[in-house]
């Protein structure tokens, strides 16, 4: 494999791991069987999913302060506090109206269920890191928590999926001939 051919294929390992549903769950077994260097494989993927799932955080913690900004500014506009006459109560009680959705309490349900750390650990098999990085922000993560947690929970699972790819290839197949991707590239240059 020349040069060139091998920057293309790990630049390609980078890009789909940063595409949602394909992902380092998908990527590093298929790059490492197609006869790539594992620890480069590890590196670009993570890099790559890492990568977009920050950008995901970054984007979403900025729509949600543009629209809690947005929500208070419009309570300001109504009134001060939003009041509704209190029922069976005396005359002129009043209590706070509630804003939240049917739908916004039961993700808060959820979320109180599992919380960030299950969701960033289970997140990138079962749903995708893009998704569950999304999901513990809608559910009240905090940039910063969900940040920290799903780099740990994408670099764990890198790294198993990296060695048990590795050592299992190494099991079941022959490295010496390498991946399908290196034969094709040998069975090009012939």
């Amino acid at each position: 494999m020349n040069l060139i051919d091998f920057l293309w294929a790990y630049i390609l390992v980078f890009v789909l791991a940063a595409i949602p549903f394909f992902e380092v769950a998908t990527i590093i077994p298929i790059a490492i069987l197609a006869g790539l260097q594992t620890g480069l494989v590890l590196l670009f993927a993570l890099l790559g999913n890492l990568l977009t799932v920050v950008l995901v955080i970054i984007f979403v913690d900025k729509i949600k302060q543009w629209r809690e900004k947005r929500a208070r500014k419009k309570m300001k506009e109504e009134s001060p506090q939003q009041m509704i006459e209190g029922e069976g109560g005396e005359e002129g009680q009043t209590e706070a109206v509630d804003l939240e959705s049917k739908r916004s309490k039961r993700a808060r349900s959820v979320w109180k269920k599992y919380g960030l750390p299950g969701l960033a650990l289970l997140g990138p098999l079962l749903i995708g890191s893009h998704l569950a990085a999304f999901l513990s922000l809608v559910f009240g993560g905090s940039k910063k928590a969900t940040t920290y947690w799903m780099t740990g929970s994408l670099v764990l699972w890198s790294l198993l999926l990296a060695i048990f790819t590795h050592f299992g290839f190494d099991y079941f197949g022959d490295r010496e001939s390498g991946g399908f991707l290196i034969r094709l590239f040998e069975q090009q240059v012939d």
